[in-house]
């Protein structure tokens, strides 16, 4: 008899409503894993901001060494009321990203049947794109500096650096993934600002045209200036297949993207290295306000669970929760996404996608 393989995952569910969403995640994964033949062993974490309040501590070294024994972390929510902002977000999210060197985010936009866009006469065949926003360069490296500081002459800096290779890679994973999705477009299009910025802009440009020549002569090579871009998102959506951008620009265009797919309560997102270790999360916050009463939507932290096992092979188990979504969402039964205005519970909802499965 074939030994049935198992995944330990980390799982951190953080503050607020994150425990809660996360549960139900859990909840479903591991529905879909005993259907399809595999296991998930979760390792609970506290890390947050109960703990650094209590401790002072926000995430040890040591934890890093931790997690990089398991093949993927999951996420509920980081984010404490009684926390300044920045230093969770930053110590936590951060310092994991770096560390575990996730180079790529990756944020499928995809209007699910049922939910509501504020984009006019759009449809759910209308809004499924991916942007693949590269997660470690650029001016989020901090490269820079602060002289003066508090006079009137203080001058700052901070500086957008990008290495060939940094580009290849991120590159490289964006043309794969379209490739991947087969989509009738199988389009690559690159987000920048390279008449303004034309020194990186430069370089993502001719990284793009010579992969693409190179090695991807089937997918058709397309350009945005960033600027246009979001218009192009609220006036015609269904133009996207993959778009592969740098990380100040990705993390702007991802938020406009997930209001068009009908807002944080749906989009999930993940933070992935191909080769080591990958975290998926929900893109809402921890919504303090709503902890402990089981209103809050736990579609995305579910969606997140989903692409979660698709990066780690289980492209069917990835396959029945998706539809399970979509088709929870295309039954009416959800009235909204809002947090105590869905119609059920938090557990309830977990539990329609469970069975659904």
């Amino acid at each position: 008899m074939t030994k049935q393989k198992t995944y330990k995952i980390a799982l951190i569910g953080g503050d607020g409503t994150g425990p809660e969403v996360a549960r139900e995640g859990v909840k479903v994964m591991k529905t879909a894993a005993a259907k399809f033949g595999f296991k998930l062993d979760f390792t609970d974490y506290d890390f947050g901001g109960t703990r650094y309040l209590k401790t002072g501590e926000i995430l040890p070294d040591s934890a890093i060494e931790e997690v990089k024994k398991h093949h993927a972390i999951y996420l509920g929510a980081i984010g404490h009321p009684d926390v300044k902002p920045g230093i969770l977000e930053v110590g936590i999210l951060l310092k994991l990203r770096f560390a575990l060197d996730q180079y790529i985010n990756l944020r499928p936009v995809k209007l699910y049947p049922g939910v509501e866009t504020p984009l006019k006469n759009k449809k759910s065949e209308d809004i499924d794109f991916v942007v693949v926003r590269e997660n470690t360069g650029g001016i989020y490296t901090s490269i820079g500096g602060v002289v003066q500081k508090g006079t009137q002459n203080e001058i700052a800096t901070q500086v957008m650096v990008y290495s060939r290779p940094v580009v290849d890679r991120c590159m490289r994973y964006a043309y794969e993934l379209t490739r991947k999705r087969n989509s009738r477009k199988k389009m690559l299009t690159l987000v920048h600002k390279s008449n303004v910025l034309t020194y990186c802009g430069d370089l993502w440009v001719r990284a793009h045209k010579e992969m693409g020549d190179r090695d991807y002569p089937d997918i058709k090579q397309d350009y945005n200036h960033v600027d246009a871009c979001t218009m192009w998102f609220v006036k015609q959506p269904e133009w996207y297949d993959v778009i592969v951008t740098e990380n100040l620009f990705g993390d702007i265009i991802t938020d406009l993207a997930a209001i068009i797919q009908g807002g944080l309560g749906i989009a999930a997102g993940g933070n992935i290295n191909p080769e080591g270790v990958s975290m998926f999360e929900p893109m809402g916050g921890s919504a303090p306000k709503y902890t402990g009463k089981n209103v809050i939507n736990p579609l995305a932290a579910i969606c997140a669970g989903g692409m979660m096992l698709d990066t780690l092979g289980e492209e069917k188990a990835a396959k029945a929760i998706d539809k399970a979504v979509t088709d929870l969402l295309a039954s009416g039964k959800i009235k909204s996404l809002a947090a105590g205005k869905m119609g059920y519970s938090t557990t309830e909802v977990g539990d329609l996608v469970a069975s659904a499965v």
